[in-house]
């Protein structure tokens, strides 16, 4: 390949990014589905918490926690800790149906049969939607980490506690493990939303693999043995684990939360499934008709 065709290739890259992020940024449905998840980290990280807190009670939206334990939970040093935890399950499939979203409106609206008639190829217009839900996911996690950092920070300052933030290896490790876990789910959203051809159906079946598929089967693991070697290594396992490594209190996990592999061994899988579902997509696009 020539250096102007390099070129050619890199413009049409960074070019397609900019129009996949334009369409995304004017997309109601995409602040939603981000906002959701702001919503939901906040209600269920903080909120339920603190109500426990203050009112003394133990219930199972704090996780039988107690009072001072509580308290801990909601103070800046244990952000990292804290945003990660409702992401293996309730943030990834929001993300999911965002992924699914992204590349099903694809043909549903027919943008990239218009986007391929003016010139890109199938693999710049692809890799703008990887790349721009990369952006997205990458973002929102900072997003997320920040607020929530604030609301932890006023929380210290109302009850007298100690304003002090996570060291910077583990604010590093909690948004690197949130971008890891958000962008497998992303991934896997688009893929389901190529191969389906369409968002709705691939909403569905992705909603019905994460919170319904998933969790059938390693409960059928627990029981049958030869397949615990299938249901330890699941995208859903792999991202639970993570965000389970992170944690410090004893108790009850947060739904989708696991202890089932190591940190190290949940970042290989997570980083596998991640090659593994961007390179199902790019191949799909390529051998199939965009109609």
């Amino acid at each position: 390949m020539t250096d102007l065709q390099t070129h050619g290739a890199f413009g049409d890259l960074v070019a397609s990014t900019r129009a996949e992020l334009l369409r995304l940024r004017k997309w109601p449905a995409f602040w939603i589905v981000l906002g959701t998840w702001v919503l939901l980290n906040l209600t269920f990280a903080y909120l339920f918490n603190y109500l426990a807190y203050t009112t003394g009670s133990s219930t199972r939206m704090s996780n039988g926690l107690p009072r001072e334990a509580l308290l801990q939970q909601m103070l800046p040093a244990a952000v990292p800790e804290v945003f990660t935890q409702g992401m293996a399950l309730f943030g990834g499939a929001l993300m999911l149906v965002l992924g699914a979203l992204a590349t099903g409106s694809g043909y549903g609206w027919g943008s990239w049969k218009t986007a391929l008639a003016q010139g890109p190829s199938r693999v710049s217009v692809i890799g703008a939607v990887v790349l721009s839900l990369a952006v997205t996911v990458v973002a929102l996690v900072l997003v997320a980490f920040v607020v929530d950092t604030g609301v932890a920070a006023l929380i210290a300052g109302t009850q007298g506690q100690s304003l002090a933030l996570p060291s910077l290896g583990q604010m590093l490790l909690g948004i690197g493990s949130g971008a890891a876990i958000l962008g497998m789910w992303t991934l896997v959203g688009a893929l389901i939303g190529t191969a389906a051809r369409g968002p709705a159906l691939a909403v569905g079946l992705g909603l019905v693999w994460v919170l319904v598929v998933e969790n059938l089967l390693r409960g059928f693991g627990a029981i049958f043995s030869p397949i615990r070697a299938i249901t330890d290594h699941l995208p859903g396992t792999a991202a639970g684990s993570l965000a389970g490594s992170l944690r410090t209190v004893s108790g009850p996990a947060t739904p989708g939360v696991l202890n089932v592999l190591s940190r190290g061994e949940s970042l290989l899988f997570l980083a596998g499934y991640v090659v593994l579902f961007v390179a199902g997509t790019v191949w799909l696009i390529r051998r199939r008709d965009m109609v």
